[in-house]
């Protein structure tokens, strides 16, 4: 299963990224999720044809209850990926950050991957702070790759480079590994510039770049994504070459682990022997 988790700055098009690879990967056959981690809720907005997902946090607080069933918090999107947000606390009230433990817990108590057994799974997840709540899916073993979107503002990579401090200090855990840099452009004056100088100082890859396109914003406006819009589009291509890369890296590092298991069980049983 190839788990991920994007991050970046609020605004910085995360989720546009997000839900156009969640649709890359279905339109290539592969079974998807995912789950929005950003209070606001939008995540999975343009997999579900512009209609609003009710978020999970929304659910416990105006039912009082936890919900029983997944269809009680999900919905499918095109494709079929199955879409959950797990918003926030009422504004000004409780920690964003919390929501996202509590949702992650019920989703276990919901046996969501034993029962929706998918391929893949991609958090969306604010990048502002980093605090405990936000960074769960790099330190619970939810994610085991990170995302970092970014364009050339000043803000956009201070926050990256917030998030990779964050990611570094659970390397030695076996926890979540920046996969590496995606440059999501908003034509800043020596824009590529600015993020390549970046990345060679904080030894990151860029993996990924999406150039500024009206096309983007004009499938938003009818709740598409650019991969449900046009599929053979330059701007899909983009978005299918780097779903591609993903799960390259993913099969690669299973063939890994493979040989790697495969010779620790060759030297146990000469061992025995």
């Amino acid at each position: 299963m190839l788990k991920v988790a994007v991050y970046g700055k609020g605004g910085i098009g995360k989720s546009t990224v997000t839900s156009n690879l969640a649709a890359a990967f279905a339109a290539m056959g592969k079974r998807v999720i995912q789950i929005g981690c950003d209070p606001k809720a939008d995540s999975t907005i343009n997999l579900l044809g512009g209609e609003p997902l009710r978020p999970v946090m929304n659910y416990m607080r105006e039912e009082d209850e936890e919900p029983e069933k997944l269809t009680d918090i999900s919905k499918e999107g095109f494709g079929g990926v199955l879409c959950i947000e797990t918003g926030g606390p009422t504004p000004g009230l409780g920690c964003a950050g919390r929501g996202i433990i509590a949702t992650f817990q019920l989703l276990e108590d919901l046996k969501l991957f034993e029962t929706w057994k998918p391929d893949v799974v991609l958090y969306d997840v604010l990048g502002d702070v980093v605090c405990g709540g936000f960074a769960a899916p790099i330190r619970e073993g939810y994610a085991e790759k990170v995302l970092i979107v970014t364009s050339g503002e000043k803000m956009a990579l201070y926050a990256a480079d917030n998030i990779s401090r964050a990611v570094r200090n659970f390397e030695d855990r076996s926890y979540a590994r920046i996969f590496g840099i995606v440059l999501n452009h908003r034509n800043v004056e020596n824009e590529t510039e600015k993020v390549k100088a970046f990345a060679e100082k904080s030894n990151i890859p860029i993996v990924g770049e999406i150039p500024r396109s009206d096309e983007i914003i004009r499938w938003e406006d009818q709740g598409k994504t650019v991969i449900e819009g046009d599929e053979k589009s330059e701007i899909s291509g983009r978005f299918f070459a780097l779903a591609r890369k993903l799960l390259e890296n993913d099969a690669a590092e299973a063939d890994a682990d493979e040989i790697t298991e495969s010779g620790a069980a060759d030297v146990a049983e000469k061992e025995d022997v």
